[in-house]
């Protein structure tokens, strides 16, 4: 019975999004304490389900959360949809038929082929993703569009967690990578954020009035500006070619001699080190002095540990 009401707490929150802990206790006929341990126990496994307390709060699921492919079997499919369908025709709910349209539809989803229309796709999504980066960049992209706020689950690249509110006003996309650049009510200024590193989002309910920006107020430099970036030049091997070619750009590349020489300006950030290590012995750096001896003591630190 408890993993029964767990999993129909989950299917309402997938259709309404938020709702009072009072609406589900009364709902399931349970007391508010198993509906907040309940919403416990759903956080745990992994889904990003959160209690916000005030006028306007509630138990709320993230907007980019969708049921994870495989989640359920193809005769667990059409029991499920079975079931909600024979309920809704006794019971008028609109919550009910709005969960039997996303299971039909998440079912259809898992089981078409792909397909591809117009004449570019951009898949800023890792290997494997399994659509969670699509789904939140849909979240942004209705955000953006719609002038809506979000509450953002945000990992740093140190690893610490915020939450944030923003209002977003544009998506970037630059060197393989998507950003997006809102006003950020925690921070009371603009910030950017990168896509990659929102392990959640939620729509708040509440909109935005955008004011006029222009291109040159977007710091498309992401906080680099000229005291953060490295005058490189770089050595490469052909072998490793191709690869930096990705990373730099093939502009920013000449042969000279047997080598190839790049000359080009990057963040002087703490990934710049192993991101030059990743290329093994196939690139050299010939300047900056500093960086080379940071890279040479990061070398010597990996092989005292091998």
């Amino acid at each position: 019975m408890k993993y029964q009401t767990m999993v129909n707490m989950l299917m309402l929150l997938l259709s309404r999004r938020k709702m009072r802990a009072r609406e589900l206790a009364e709902r399931y006929n349970i007391s508010l304490r198993s509906v907040y341990r309940y919403v416990e126990e759903l956080a745990v496994a992994g889904i990003p389900i959160y209690i916000s307390r005030g006028r306007y709060g509630g138990i709320a699921i993230a907007d980019t959360y969708r049921l994870p492919v495989g989640f359920l079997t193809k005769d667990e499919y059409a029991a499920t949809i079975n079931a909600l369908a024979a309920m809704s025709s006794q019971v008028n709910d609109d919550a009910i038929l709005t969960a039997l349209e996303k299971l039909k539809s998440q079912f259809r989803r898992e089981n078409a082929g792909h397909a591809v229309s117009g004449n570019i796709i951009v898949d800023g999504g890792t290997w494997g993703d399994t659509k969670k980066f699509s789904d939140k960049m849909a979240v942004c992209e209705k955000a953006v569009n719609e002038g809506l706020c979000l509450d953002i689950d945000y990992i740093s690249r140190a690893g610490e967690h915020s939450r944030r509110i923003i209002d977003p006003y544009v998506l970037i996309f630059k060197q393989n990578v998507w950003y997006i650049y809102a006003f950020c009510h925690t921070k009371q200024d603009y910030r950017t954020f990168k896509v990659g590193r929102i392990k959640s989002a939620r729509f708040t309910g509440k909109t935005f009035k955008k004011r006029e920006i222009s291109r040159e107020e977007i710091p498309l430099d992401f906080g680099h500006r000229s005291e953060g970036l490295a005058e490189l030049v770089l050595e490469i091997e052909k072998d490793k070619l191709p690869d930096v070619e990705e990373w730099i750009g093939i502009d920013n590349i000449e042969p000279r001699a047997n080598k190839f020489i790049a000359e080009v300006s990057v963040p002087d950030d703490d990934g710049l080190v192993s991101k030059i290590l990743g290329f093994g012995g196939g690139v050299k750096v010939l300047a900056p002095e500093g960086l080379r001896e940071k890279v040479i003591s990061a070398a010597q630190q990996i092989i005292a540990t091998v």
